[in-house]
């Protein structure tokens, strides 16, 4: 690197550590007891989090970010401890607490909202006993608890409290059972508020809402927030401040629109392109992705701690470990710890842009074969005597070698749709199955041994989906021999194949699952998925769950498979960035309805039908120029038991005309200008008429781009048609 080496960042002065600070993080090395030896999982980190400020703490699984929070409420497990560094909350030093004043501290000045909020809430209790018990614990006498549960619950934005207080957990949608779990952190008012992954397991709109809370009440209470997520597009949009860790250390940090913008860390630079942003297809580019693993807690390095994962790594990274650097950016100073920032953003691809030809590729004009067609598919469930209909007549079909995103809100009946078309449900009487123009039985138990193996399934957990006691070869090779003709050599023959195919080294072949992290356990899972040589694989919600780094190769392997075998997807998730990478055509289901299909770029170009444009609206993304303002749809979805008359969104719609929404059923209207005839026709169910549909959706886009964009009140005006 020419030139003089940039300024090292100043060592933390805990003395100007006041009560203006929510939490000051001093030096923090974190151990854990492992194997009777003591193993750093934290390494002098250091950072500070001011009153009002939310501040984004990402990594991959198992970089530490969690412990951060442990630690911060000492609240570390048995085998952990803290060796060095101090922990400051509102100017308290949190270690030196004893066991009263840390109880009055958890109680007072820091809350903390978990990933799962149905862990969180005691399912035996009800929603009032669990809130008033924050308030008592704060010395609140029963009968103030429960007046300030009400306002608690009030200020969540829940429309009927009391209802919800009398509700159990299991009563309670996911986004209302976080709403219950963030009154309960917020009942203390306390100085700061730790998020661990709060809107992971959500669908975009309920995140939207979870987020917007978060951001309305920060501003309304003056909470710090410390947020811990590997979604960066969420902490882009959450936070004022960024901090990346990598294997426990602090590697860079900075205001998060400068570190989003020019990143000054190879690692950061890597995160960030893994991420299937706004114009990237499988079609066109592969992911980057982040070669290797992170090292193994208490790993000793003798120079940077990322160099054996570093594409611009050299001896002087393998011998020299690099100290913070600080650089000013346009909204203040960014840290890096990398000997050469100022070139990190031309960091070499770690993946190939060329796409390998697809074999037996079609000729110019030729269609597909299809594969899968599924007509008038309907399936009604019966709870507690009273008719449930998940699926409503849908009629989709899948062609050789394309992928189907199935999106919408939970209980619209994505997951129900999988399985009608695997075999696990029975559809009612009059659905139609065909695979390859034969007739499909109903039930997987009635269909022969070829449809067996050509419709497979990868699920989101592969820990559900996969024997915790058997090796990883025992599995793939018992999905063989079920599902193919091959014995003994010709199975080992064929596990080699097809190990090699997703990318899962040899040496895993004797591992038990849970010696696996989660992305090789996701390999596991779709090698067996392909044991059969399936023509078609749902993939379930299957990348929701890993980093964005884990995320990047599995859609890859996916793509890649697809290329090579000409399998055909059909493709769930809540990620509209994912679906829209991995799809060829999407398909929008609102309470069992089908509402559009079409291409996934005429999809996502627009016009959309207004629940895709409300989906479409809610999803975070770091790119300014595929922002929309946010559309907040009213209330929750119905429930199938009873739907609304007429369209079934238009309890919620944000542009409803009146009554013909109210009693008539909409018909599908042609939105693209290519032949309806073809199955690639861009449909969708509204009353309102195309042309008008594009010319309001583009005057939300305008109004979007020239109002501020982040706050809930610059939503289009067309979402006040239905007050």
């Amino acid at each position: 690197m020419n030139g003089p080496p940039p300024a090292s960042f100043p060592a933390f002065d805990v003395s100007k550590s006041d009560r203006t600070d929510a939490l000051t993080v001093v030096g923090l090395t974190v151990t854990y007891r492992m194997r009777g030896r003591d193993r750093e999982v934290l390494q002098d980190v250091s950072f500070r989090v001011r009153r009002g400020e939310a501040y984004g703490l990402v990594g991959e699984s198992g970089c530490g970010k969690s412990t951060v929070a442990m630690a911060a409420l000492r609240y570390l497990p048995r085998n952990g401890k803290v060796k060095a560094g101090k922990i400051l909350i509102a100017g308290q030093d949190v270690q030196k607490l004893d066991a009263d004043a840390l109880r009055t501290m958890r109680a007072n000045a820091i809350s903390m909202v978990y990933q799962d909020p149905g862990r969180a809430l005691n399912p035996s209790l009800t929603i009032a006993r669990q809130v008033t018990e924050a308030f008592e614990a704060a010395g609140v006498s029963r009968d103030e608890a429960l007046q300030r549960t009400v306002e608690i619950l009030r200020r969540v934005r829940i429309a009927s409290p009391e209802r919800v207080m009398d509700s159990y957990p299991h009563q309670l949608s996911g986004g209302m059972q976080q709403r219950v779990v963030i009154a309960m952190a917020l009942a203390s008012n306390p100085a700061l508020l730790i998020l661990d992954e709060p809107t992971t397991g959500l669908d975009a709109t309920v995140e939207a809402e979870v987020l917007d809370l978060v951001a309305q009440l920060r501003e309304e209470l003056g909470t710090a927030v410390l947020f811990i997520s590997h979604n960066l597009a969420v902490i882009g949009r959450m936070c004022e401040r960024v901090g990346v860790l990598y294997a426990g250390k602090l590697v860079e940090e900075g205001a998060t629109q400068d570190v989003f913008a020019r990143p000054r860390h190879p690692y950061t630079v890597g995160l960030l392109r893994c991420l299937p942003g706004a114009g990237r297809s499988k079609d066109t580019e592969r992911l980057d992705t982040i070669a290797g693993h992170l090292p193994l807690p208490g790993s000793v390095t003798q120079g940077c701690i990322y160099a054996d994962r570093c594409r611009l790594a050299d001896e002087r990274c393998r011998h020299e470990a690099p100290p913070p650097y600080r650089v000013s950016a346009a909204h203040g100073d960014q840290m890096s710890r990398c000997h050469y920032h100022e070139r990190a953003i031309e960091l070499p691809h770690a993946t190939a842009g060329a796409l390998p030809q697809q074999d037996g590729a079609l000729r110019d004009g030729e269609r597909p074969a299809l594969v899968l067609r599924a007509e008038k598919l309907s399936k009604t469930f019966h709870v507690s005597g009273a008719p449930l209909r998940a699926v409503d007549d849908v009629s989709i079909d899948l062609a050789s070698g394309e992928t189907l995103g199935l999106v919408g809100e939970s209980g619209s009946g994505k997951t129900t749709l999988a399985k009608l078309m695997l075999g696990l449900l029975t559809p009612d009487a009059g659905s139609v199955l065909e695979l390859d123009g034969t007739p499909l039985a109903a039930r997987v138990t009635r269909r022969n041994d070829e449809q067996v193996k050509s419709l497979q399934i990868v699920f989101q957990n592969p820990d559900s989906a996969l024997n915790r006691a058997h090796s990883v070869k025992r599995l793939i090779g018992r999905a063989l021999s079920r599902l193919t003709a091959l014995r003994g050599a010709a199975i080992d023959e064929r596990l080699a194949t097809l190990t090699a195919a997703v990318r899962l080294p040899e040496r895993y072949l004797g591992s038990r699952t849970r010696q696996l992290s989660g992305g090789l356990k996701q390999r596991v899972a779709i090698a067996r998925a392909f044991a059969g040589e399936p023509r078609v694989v749902v993939c379930d919600e299957p990348t929701s769950a890993l980093d964005v780094s884990v995320q990047a190769a599995i859609l890859n392997l996916l793509a890649d498979l697809q290329r090579e075998r000409g399998v055909s997807y059909v493709f769930i998730s809540h990620d509209l960035h994912v679906v829209r990478y991995l799809s060829d055509r999407i398909a929008v289901l609102y309470l069992g309805r089908l509402l559009e299909i079409g291409p996934a770029a005429a999809v996502f170009g627009g016009p959309h039908h207004p629940y895709t444009e409300a989906l479409l609206s809610s999803v975070p993304t770091l790119d300014a120029h595929d922002r929309h303002a946010r559309i907040r749809l009213s209330g929750d979805l119905p429930s199938a038991a009873s739907p609304p008359s007429g369209c079934v969104f238009h309890t919620r719609c944000p542009r409803k005309l009146g009554a013909i929404c109210e009693q008539q059923d909409p018909p599908f209207l042609e939105a693209g200008s290519g032949d309806p005839a073809q199955r690639s026709a861009h449909r969708i169910r509204c009353h309102i008429p195309i042309d008008e549909l594009r010319a309001l959706q583009a005057a939300s886009r305008d109004s979007a781009g020239n109002s501020s964009g982040n706050s809930p009140e610059n939503a289009p005006e067309s979402a006040a048609r239905n007050e």
